[in-house]
């Protein structure tokens, strides 16, 4: 064992909350202090960021009135995606519940701003999306953080960022990553929620892995 490891106690803590991380739309009405958050803040901005451009915002909002403002995008943005899913698929998913925007704690949105630092950072001259990439590892460590806490987070995905740029009054470089829901909740699922429904099946790892090229599994 690398002599860098965590001790044991350390590494099965970190294994634990990667696992049992969760996609959480249920909340309690419990406020998150601020001392709280701003732990979980930090470990988002711990994130790797290419370049060290570290491109991420993040607005954090309390305000009702603004949250009913995402929650009615939402709703729009939900009713045409309940389109897209005919017969009994769609019934499915209208049963599925989505968001608690109104209901957390707090709402957060993770935004990137793809102009900072210049036009020519390191890591961006082959790959341009690296700063969006970036951006989501610190939504990634934000969620994790957030979990040792016993905080859960649920992310909105169904909702425009056009409708985000209007509420927010986003800068044109600035771009929304993350609509993030953030509270107490009392339970975290066993399982994903999807998985436990049958949304979709669980593919084995082994058929995931390659080796070498595309599709060889050897």
């Amino acid at each position: 064992m690398s002599k860098h490891a965590f001790s044991e106690a350390e590494r099965q803590a970190v294994y634990k909350t990667i696992r049992e991380r969760r996609d959480v739309r249920r909340f309690l009405s419990d406020p998150i202090d601020d001392e709280t958050l701003m732990r979980l803040l930090k470990a988002a901005a711990c994130a790797p960021s290419v370049g060290y451009m570290q491109p991420w915002n993040f607005l954090v909002v309390r305000d009702g009135d603004v949250r009913k403002q995402v929650h009615r995008a939402f709703v729009e943005a939900n009713d045409e995606a309940k389109a897209m899913f005919p017969g009994d698929r769609g019934n499915q998913y209208a049963a599925l519940k989505l968001e608690g925007i109104l209901e957390c704690g707090v709402n957060l949105l993770v935004t990137c701003d793809r102009s900072r630092f210049g036009p020519v950072v390191l890591g961006r001259t082959c790959q341009p999306d690296m700063d969006l990439f970036s951006t989501v590892c610190a939504v990634q460590n934000f969620w994790l953080a957030a979990r040792s806490e016993g905080i859960g987070v649920g992310w909105v995905s169904i909702i425009k960022p056009e409708a985000l740029n209007a509420i927010f009054h986003l800068p044109e470089s600035v771009v929304p990553i993350a609509y993030l829901c953030v509270g107490h909740t009392d339970i975290f699922a066993a399982e994903p929620e999807l998985k436990t429904k049958g949304w979709l099946p669980e593919i084995p790892l082994s058929e995931l892995i390659f080796y070498n090229r595309w599709g060889n599994y050897e």
